[in-house]
């Protein structure tokens, strides 16, 4: 991804893959490997437009707490993922998103297949400022989890100025 903003790699790769048999799956992996850490939980990127992104995930041992329920913190991690690609995916050429706060309201245990979901307004340029995100995760029941707010600076990536 060196030399390509992360706003247009995003659209770029969703617009390919996506249209394939499989290709939101293969999304999926390949932004896993591209940030690990997000792979943890095994989300699969279900939709993705600028300004919108919806990502599920099936509890499974590996993710699990002591109350045989989904962790917490896997909760956050769903969470942010959909926050952030949602914004991401949204962000103009030579723009980059920096987290700067995060946080998760838990509202029930959360067990099975889970959904999390972001909508929110494109930038519409590079200026440096904060944007506040809001994302609900979902059981297939349609009952709220959780929700969660995420706050991001954007800006020009270095070196492009404004």
């Amino acid at each position: 991804m060196t030399g390509r903003s992360i706003g247009p790699f995003l659209r770029a790769g969703w617009g390919r893959l996506s249209r394939l048999p499989g290709g939101s799956w293969l999304f999926s992996r390949l932004l896993g490997i591209k940030a690990p850490y997000s792979a943890t939980v095994g989300a699969h990127v279900r939709a993705l437009a600028p300004g919108h992104c919806r990502v599920t995930f099936t509890e499974r041992r590996r993710v699990r707490n002591h109350l045989r329920s989904v962790h917490a913190m896997a909760l956050a991690n769903l969470g942010e993922l959909a926050t952030g690609l949602a914004l991401l995916n949204s962000l103009p050429a030579h723009t980059r998103a920096i987290l700067t706060g995060y946080s998760i309201d838990y509202a029930k245990k959360a067990r099975g297949r889970l959904t999390a979901e972001c909508r929110c307004e494109v930038p519409a340029d590079n200026s440096e400022r904060t944007w506040e995100l809001h994302g609900v995760i979902t059981d297939t029941a349609g009952d709220v989890v959780a929700t969660v707010t995420a706050h991001w600076l954007l800006g020009p990536e270095p070196g492009t100025g404004s």
